[in-house]
């Protein structure tokens, strides 16, 4: 058990660090800037179609669950390039089932996001 004590100034030194981690991963990974673009267009529409508070929860929720599943996949994918940087195929399966959670999230993505915009375009 960690007997430090508390400190507000680490708390928030620990900010920069996940902050750094996200300019990482946009600057670094094109699925997450792939991942961006998509978000955007889908708050823009989102806006334009002034979706009620509720549709917004949905679609927040949504881009939320890819963005997460997207940065996991990303540090899985990280750790097993440096455990074992040659082809192996037990790497190769960690790394598939974490590419299959991503997968997953766009898919529910698309459907919230079909639930949501197809009533107003009708």
């Amino acid at each position: 058990m960690n007997k430090q004590k508390f400190s507000l100034k680490k708390r928030i030194h620990s900010f920069r660090y996940a902050i750094e981690g996200l300019v990482a991963f946009f600057k670094e990974e094109h699925n997450a800037r792939i991942h961006l673009v998509a978000s955007c267009i889908v708050l823009s529409t989102g806006f334009f179609l002034k979706i009620s508070q509720m549709e917004w929860i949905a679609i927040l929720f949504a881009i939320s669950i890819v963005f997460i599943t997207e940065l996991i996949n990303t540090s899985i994918e990280r750790v097993a390039d440096y455990i074992s940087p040659e082809f192996h195929p037990k790497i190769k399966l960690i790394k598939d089932l974490a590419a299959g959670a991503v997968l997953v999230a766009a898919l529910f993505a698309i459907l919230v996001g079909s639930l949501v915009f197809i009533p107003h375009f009708w």
